[in-house]
């Protein structure tokens, strides 16, 4: 909490906030403070004065204005919005924070008539007084309420007295008169803190003090911090609570103020909602800003280590005098000249980068205290105090995170020495021997960063996506995304581009890949990154494919769904395909009509889509009737089986790579033997219908209850 210090001073006097006063252009300032710089302004230069003696302003200039916010952008005097004269200069002094004071000139006798102020009462401000924000610089004129006009931080109050006790040394006994010794307890009810002797002495545990009750200092401290303040009441109706939200003018009102003041015809809110708003605003405005700071952070960090890196640029040098030593005396001569060139590179590259740590520092800590400060005020409980500050803090956090903007963040010198010593030109050209810089090359890129937030997989596709390091400014062409085989096998590529997000399909079900990418530029291909271990699904999920399905197929139910307006045999493949692990799916028939014989099973990806699946040698099915079915591979018919479809029916497909075997089922029954073997390679479930057949496809099914992989008869029929 030290870098938060800065935010808890005055601007004027240099020391912790004292019953501090918001002034309208959101800045805070000690009460005392600001009375030691009020300034008189003669009766002339008033408003009041200004519009009787027709300067020039009418009514309808000050139609809209509030006395309280008559202040203007002017940084070299006193003065308010509409044609009012400006006071005359004074000089300025600065403050301990290094703002400029305008100290209080010498006030003018107050008239005859003028009453004396009552004792006890605050001193009497003399009438045109007007004040100047020692930050911003903004004069306004006050109305007869004087400073009391101003709303009081209390919010910031509270900030500036936990942060004093946290600071605070051991607390001690308040009644020793010389040398207090360190409290050993607190009294709640006496409110005061007691070493052993004083308590012995001066709190004898019996009589009424008996009853009081005794607490450690530390406690005490506590439950003075945590006691309730004071209910905020209204600056306009002193004797009024603030008990609403005038969201035109973003003050805290009270009900006097709807009623008869000038917030009558303003739209409010309630107080508890509008603090839960500001506060949820200025917690989002904090997140933005922790980013920033946590990105200067690294920075300063690279910055150091630049630093480190340019400090050991003597072995440069080094390197430079070997190569000049073994040269001719010629080159002696020369080697003068190339080493004052070094140095000169050296000590500007060390400025430049100092400069911006410096620079950079500075700023961090304004944002870290900025930060610090803006947690303490979302600590406080105090809804109206709350919101007279919030809009100001959070103005002020997202302007502080702009200043992060683009370039801020970004090094200003390379650390590295881009020179490079050419020492083999002949002896009558050494005369001529400089430095070659190599201008435009730079070095290969860092390895970049996986985004895991952003990479994810669904079914059998892998999104991954990747950036450089935040703080990398090296020059990259391109990425290289490499996979391995899901099965622990070599890496190989599967993108080359700018781009820094990439989908790659078709991999296996119920596989784990690693994946890695690296960048590369004109000098070369960078370091790969950190290993990424992607599943895939366990279960496939997938549809109809319509991309690759003939023109005749008719889809509907989110592709799920497939007929046909021909009466041909058409195919449709899903959009999936297999090549390793188990995977059952179904297809129910819907509709049945004439008893059409439709071919269920797998295909390669070039299938003829015209005839029946299973005519060709890329396809691998069983086409089934109302009475009997038949398994056909490359026109060739076997396994006649009794048995049939009709509409309801379910047809079950298996397909098991563990086995390289393919079963089909009909009504959860398994229909013939294991209709085929020895398959390898990629194969997608498809379908053959016309248009007397409608089926709808079922994925994502478990294995079904009698299969055990792996288990077969040498019949081959399933066990």
């Amino acid at each position: 909490m030290d870098e938060m210090e800065e935010e808890l001073k005055c601007p004027v006097c240099g020391s912790f906030f004292r019953e501090p006063i918001i002034l309208p252009c959101s800045h805070n300032i000690c009460q005392a403070c600001a009375r030691n710089i009020l300034v008189q302004t003669p009766d002339a230069e008033s408003p009041q004065s200004s519009r009787a003696s027709g300067s020039g302003v009418s009514d309808y200039d000050y139609l809209d204005l509030d006395k309280m916010s008559l202040y203007s952008e002017a940084d070299s005097g006193y003065g308010s919005y509409g044609g009012f004269v400006s006071a005359p200069t004074t000089p300025c002094q600065k403050s301990p924070n290094g703002v400029r004071v305008f100290p209080p000139t010498v006030p003018q006798p107050p008239p005859q008539h003028h009453l004396l102020p009552q004792p006890g009462s605050l001193p009497q401000i003399p009438r045109n007084s007007c004040i100047t924000c020692p930050q911003c610089h903004r004069s306004l004129i006050l109305d007869e309420r004087g400073l009391r006009g101003f709303p009081k931080n209390r919010v910031l109050e509270g900030v500036v007295d936990r942060y004093q006790q946290s600071k605070a040394a051991a607390l001690k006994c308040q009644l020793c008169e010389k040398s207090p010794k360190e409290a050993s307890v607190m009294c709640e009810q006496c409110d005061v803190f007691y070493c052993d002797p004083c308590r012995l002495r001066c709190h004898p545990p019996r009589g009424p003090l008996a009853k009081h009750r005794l607490v450690p200092p530390a406690q005490g401290r506590i439950s003075r911090r945590t006691s309730p303040r004071k209910i905020s009441t209204c600056t306009e109706h002193e004797l009024e609570n603030l008990s609403m939200y005038c969201v035109q003018c973003k003050t805290p009102v009270c009900y006097q103020c709807l009623e008869e003041g000038k917030h009558g015809t303003h739209e409010v809110k309630a107080l508890g909602a509008m603090w839960k708003l500001h506060k949820g605003q200025l917690s989002q405005a904090l997140t933005g800003l922790s980013d920033r700071a946590s990105e200067a952070k690294e920075f300063l960090v690279q910055l150091r280590n630049m630093v480190q890196h340019i400090q050991n640029g003597v072995e440069f040098e080094a390197c430079l005098v070997a190569q000049c030593d073994a040269l001719i005396d010629a080159l002696n001569r020369r080697k003068a000249q190339l080493l004052s060139r070094v140095n000169k590179e050296h000590e500007h590259k060390l400025k430049v980068v100092r400069d911006q740590i410096s620079h950079c520092t500075v700023k961090l800590r304004q944002t870290t205290g900025l930060m610090e400060y803006c947690l303490e005020v979302i600590k406080e409980n105090d809804p109206s105090g709350f919101l007279q500050i919030s809009d100001a803090l959070i103005r002020r956090v997202h302007m502080t995170e702009s200043q992060w903007g683009k370039g801020t963040l970004t090094p200003r010198m390379n650390s590295d020495f881009d020179l490079t010593l050419d020492s083999g030109p002949l002896l009558q050209t050494i005369h001529q021997l400089d430095f070659v810089q190599l201008k435009g090359e730079s070095p290969v890129p860092a390895a970049p960063m996986l985004q895991l937030e952003e990479c994810c997989t669904q079914n059998n596709s892998a999104t991954l996506s990747w950036k450089q390091p935040p703080l990398s400014t090296i020059t990259v062409d391109g990425y290289i995304l490499e996979l391995d085989d899901g099965n622990g096998g070599p890496f190989r590529e599967v993108y080359v581009g700018t781009e820094t997000i990439c989908t790659v399909d078709g991999l296996h079900f119920n596989s784990k890949y690693k994946a890695r990418v690296k960048a590369f530029n004109a000098s070369g291909v960078g370091q790969y990154s950190k290993t990424l271990i992607m599943q895939t699904s366990e279960i496939a999920w997938f549809t109809f494919d319509p991309a690759s399905a003939h023109p005749d197929i008719i889809f509907s139910n989110d592709n799920l769904t497939v007929s046909c307006n021909s009466y041909d045999d058409r195919v449709v493949m899903g959009n999936s395909a297999f090549s390793r692990g188990v995977h059952y799916w179904e297809m129910t028939i819907d509709r049945y009509d004439n008893h059409p014989d439709p071919a269920f099973g797998i295909a390669r990806g070039d299938v003829l889509k015209d005839v029946m699946l299973g005519k060709d040698d890329k396809a691998w099915a069983m086409y089934v009737d109302n009475n009997r079915s038949w398994f056909m591979h490359n026109n060739s018919h076997t396994n006649r089986t009794d048995g049939g479809i009709s509409k309801g029916a379910t047809i079950g497909m298996l397909l098991d790579f563990s086995r390289r075997i393919l079963i089909f089922l009909i009504n959860d029954e398994q229909q013939g033997p294991v209709a085929f073997e020895g398959l390898e390679g990629v194969y997608y479930p498809a379908i053959s219908l016309n248009r007397n057949v409608q089926v709808t496809l079922h994925t994502g099914l478990p294995i079904p209850d009698f299969y055990t992989p792996g288990d077969a008869d040498p019949n081959g029929s399933v066990c």
